[in-house]
């Protein structure tokens, strides 16, 4: 973060794309379309900096969007920015519609699972999407414990993003799916 201002990130750059300075991102937005209108970005460069960048053009490619940037010319240029994440202003974020959450909400938040008994399950590290129908959340137990936990409605009791709390009514043994099994017990073959 610079200054006291939040940012979020839309995509992840991966590599450069083509010869005249764009670069192939990694989505993390569920607005592309926004981008039409959003021009001023920012680049979080791996070296800590942040780069102010305005988007010339952008266009879909292979599940990820090209981007190019006024300035940026050159393959090597376009190097400068390899694995950058590109950003807004938090404050700039789409408008959601009631239910919905962004993921940077959820990274942070304590899992609980409502009783009886109710128990601290840990905190979520990351939200994993294409694993299935629903987004896993990567939660972080005690003695470094992971646990995934599909994110489904069905499943969340309460949500507070605010208070960095989730409450969710598991199905029974979901927790222990990554328990070792019990061996049955051996019995000696008959007749000896």
């Amino acid at each position: 973060m610079s200054g006291s201002e939040a940012y979020v990130t839309l995509a992840r750059v991966q590599k450069v794309q083509g010869r005249h300075g764009e670069v192939l991102a990694e989505l993390h937005t569920d607005f592309p379309e926004r981008f039409e209108e959003r021009r001023r970005l920012h680049a979080w460069l791996p070296n800590g900096q942040r780069r102010e960048l305005d988007l010339e053009d952008y266009w879909p490619h292979k599940g990820g969007m090209v981007f190019k940037f006024l300035g940026v010319d050159s393959i090597e240029a376009a190097e400068e920015l390899l694995k950058a994440e590109i950003q807004i202003p938090a404050a700039e974020r789409a408008e959601l519609e009631d239910g919905a959450v962004y993921v940077s909400e959820l990274v942070g938040c304590r899992v609980v699972e409502v009783g009886p008994p109710e128990r601290e399950v840990g905190v979520v590290a990351e939200v994993n999407f294409g694993a299935g129908t629903a987004p896993l959340l990567i939660v972080n137990g005690d003695g470094g414990k992971e646990f995934m936990i599909p994110f489904v409605e069905g499943y969340i009791k309460q949500l507070d993003t605010k208070g960095k709390r989730i409450e969710m009514q598991l199905p029974d043994g979901m927790l222990e799916l990554d328990a070792p099994l019990k061996a049955p017990p051996k019995t000696a073959p008959k007749g000896q």
